[in-house]
């Protein structure tokens, strides 16, 4: 087959899946997971790695280069070195990258490595291990020692993503910064958004970033920058240095018109849109015995159900499921 391109109807090029390899995960952020959820997926309805080697293959051919591996937390999937070495292989493929908690990451970060997977985003809220704690159910400890050992391992870039939520973690926005600083890291800050009952209950800690941007920039000059594969935030530079802090607006100032992605879930479902329900049954087609050409033709009669835009502030209880249960 000749490769081409995936266009949706609004014409924006789709060149970038992310790809959730399990819908659980060993922390309960509460943003994302409520206490004592048992509505994961059955194991045996998730995609083996074969079934996703082809549905990437498939991907690839219409252009997509850039795959990211998500969850829930993908380090709990234990063949998940096996399936990164498929991935990194395919022809297209080229850019593999991963995002985690690190819990997990002292014992995989090697194995990852160099089964290829290059580029690393963190999820880490909080330099204080009580309110990490009451954020994530988690251990900083443990998820400093992960990101050490990625950074030990030669992952590069590392990206720090924190969910920013008035009254909790906002006032230590600086210091997280500083940590990133001291590292080389990235920091991406991410406004709260209402996917589920976890996140609709905290609405009322969400926080605006321009707020956030106008407060560090009386303590920093940024300079707007760009920063390649960095997905949709709006990147900036501290002057007089090469660290950059990256704002995610999914409310405040969507990115939409420019959205080139779409999410597989671990049982093969093709969610086009985090903040809308749109979806396409993938797995199950591909488990009917779709030829090739057929899987192709599946992937772009999809594409036409990929809407505009979201409507996180329009509508914010729209959405039911939880971030795990998406992609990330």
């Amino acid at each position: 087959m000749t490769r081409q391109v995936l266009t949706d109807s609004f014409g924006r090029r789709i060149d970038y899946l992310r790809l959730s390899v399990t819908d659980r995960c060993d922390l309960r952020c509460r943003y994302c997971l409520p206490k004592g959820f048992k509505g994961f997926e059955e194991p045996a309805h998730w995609l083996t790695v074969d079934e996703v080697a082809r549905l990437v293959q498939a991907f690839t051919l219409l252009g997509v280069s850039h795959v990211r591996l998500t969850g829930g937390e993908p380090l709990v999937r234990r063949d998940l070195p096996l399936l990164a070495r498929r991935l990194a292989s395919l022809p297209g493929i080229e850019d593999l990258a991963l995002s985690s908690n690190c819990t997990r990451m002292e014992t995989l970060a090697e194995p990852l490595f160099r089964a290829g997977v290059r580029r690393l985003n963190v999820s880490l809220d909080s330099l204080r291990p009580r309110i990490f704690e009451q954020v994530t159910g988690g251990s900083l400890e443990l998820v400093l020692r992960g990101i050490e050992a990625a950074r030990r391992a030669g992952f590069s870039p590392i990206r720090v993503n924190t969910v920013v939520m008035r009254g909790v973690n906002d006032g230590e926005i600086e210091s997280i910064l500083e940590f990133c600083a001291e590292r080389d890291f990235t920091l991406r800050l991410i406004e709260t958004m209402p996917m589920g009952r976890t996140g609709q209950a905290v609405l009322a800690e969400y926080i605006d970033l321009q707020e956030v941007k106008q407060r560090l920039e009386r303590r920093f000059e940024l300079i707007p920058d760009i920063l390649p594969g960095g997905g949709p935030a709006r990147y900036f530079r501290l002057s007089a240095s090469a660290t950059r802090i990256g704002f995610i607006t999914p409310i405040s100032q969507h990115f939409c018109a420019t959205c080139n992605r779409v999410r597989l879930g671990v049982d093969g479902t093709l969610h086009l849109c985090l903040g809308q329900e749109n979806r396409y049954p993938l797995g199950a087609l591909l488990r009917a015995g779709l030829t090739d050409d057929e899987l192709i033709d599946q992937l772009r009669a999809a594409m036409a159900l990929k809407p505009e835009q979201h409507g996180f502030r329009e509508r914010p209880t729209q959405v039911p499921r939880f971030m795990a249960m998406t992609g990330g």
